[in-house]
């Protein structure tokens, strides 16, 4: 309904000052001081004032166009975040991050990302135990009196929220997570798929914040590939809400609980997290899954312990020895051919430090950690 008209209502006396202002939407003073303005300009004086004015907050075109000039020399490959926290620091760059986004992409430097859904809509779990597991560490001065920070290791169920295994070691990395994947297919079985972080251990990522490579991979990325379990990566700390939340109650309770236990050892509290505690929380926490049954099946065959090494291959030198970290190993004879001379075999090195030496599928040979021979292996044919 027009200005006019209402105003013509209101000083006939069929309507108050609180009403017409109703009727248009906006608030008793701005409709006096429109009123006011109309009275002395007519139409005019409704005129939005700022129609045509630059804005005071407007940025300046010349620091838009320098950071522009920048992102295309220098930053290209930069995310958006990254580039805005570099051009603070080194190039004395005051305008906000949104402003910058905002100028990247009309200039088609960059896409818009796209549209998320809405704000703490939840994944919805997998319907059952073993389709999906998580896998993650976090830093934190876990023990009791001890202002040293450990990572703790947590793999849990999506489809439960059960932690299937959890322990703390000095740094997150391949050994860790073999450990933990160890303990998993040993208590539960083989599962189908591990989401985790895009962590150098768990992947190698070309192009900083971009996406992972699916053909370079790494440690456990090939061990999970031979034991046919996929691997997904998360791209956002959102995207791994489920452990995340999960550690926030962890940091909330388990320093209190050890304190209560009296345990104040990294020895002591891994064996307490397995004994003791891993068991109360899943009481505590776990949830029914959707659907009855598992998805978990047995490592009937036990070839998660060979598989969750590191492995590489080594080519054996004139003197019959593979050289690994420092020592020379001598390979002996075997059925399968008189000597390995320029043979390219395959070295495993087991969490405990022994190392493994194998033709294909056949284990030649082992040595403790200090590359003495074990128990030279007659292979099978």
């Amino acid at each position: 309904m027009r200005f006019e008209a209402l105003l013509d209502r209101h000083e006939r006396g069929e309507l108050s000052q609180v009403e017409a202002a109703e009727l248009l939407g906006m608030s008793e003073r701005t409709f006096r001081r429109q009123r006011d303005r109309f009275r002395e300009e007519g139409d005019e004086g409704l005129r939005d004032r700022r129609l045509g004015k630059p804005s005071s907050r407007r940025a300046a075109v010349a620091e838009i166009e320098r950071m522009l000039g920048l992102y295309r020399d220098e930053y290209a490959d930069f995310t958006m975040k990254h580039f805005h926290e570099q051009l603070g620091k080194r190039h004395n760059y005051k305008l906000g991050y949104t402003v910058t986004r905002l100028a990247l992409q009309a200039a088609g430097l960059v896409r818009p990302a796209p549209r998320r859904s809405a704000h703490r809509k939840k994944r919805p779990r997998r319907p059952m135990p073993g389709m999906m597991l998580h896998q993650d560490g976090s830093r934190f001065a876990w023990l009791p009196g001890d202002a040293r920070q450990y990572d703790l290791i947590v793999t849990l169920d999506d489809a439960t929220n059960e932690i299937c295994s959890i322990f703390l070691v000095a740094e997150e990395g391949t050994a860790s997570s073999f450990r933990a994947l160890a303990e998993v297919i040993e208590r539960k079985g083989l599962f189908c798929a591990l989401y985790t972080d895009r962590g150098s251990h768990y992947f190698h990522t070309p192009t900083a914040g971009g996406k992972v490579s699916r053909r370079q991979l790494t440690q456990v990325g090939r061990a999970l590939a031979q034991l046919g379990i996929e691997h997904i990566a998360a791209y956002s700390p959102e995207a791994r809400g489920r452990s995340e939340r999960m550690f926030r109650t962890l940091q909330d309770r388990l320093p209190k609980e050890l304190r209560l236990a009296g345990i104040t050892t990294l020895e002591a509290a891994n064996r307490w997290l397995a004994d003791t505690y891993m068991a109360e929380h899943n009481r505590r926490f776990a949830v029914a899954p959707e659907q009855p049954g598992t998805a978990f099946v047995p490592d009937s065959k036990g070839a998660a312990r060979d598989i969750l090494t590191i492995q590489e291959e080594r080519v054996v030198g004139n003197d019959n020895t593979i050289k690994w970290r420092g020592l020379a190993l001598q390979v002996p004879p075997s059925p399968l051919r008189p000597h390995f001379v320029r043979a390219k075999l395959r070295v495993h090195e087991y969490p405990d430090g022994t190392i493994a030496i194998f033709l294909g599928p056949h284990r030649l040979v082992q040595y403790d950690p200090k590359g003495r021979l074990i128990d030279p292996l007659k292979a099978a044919a």
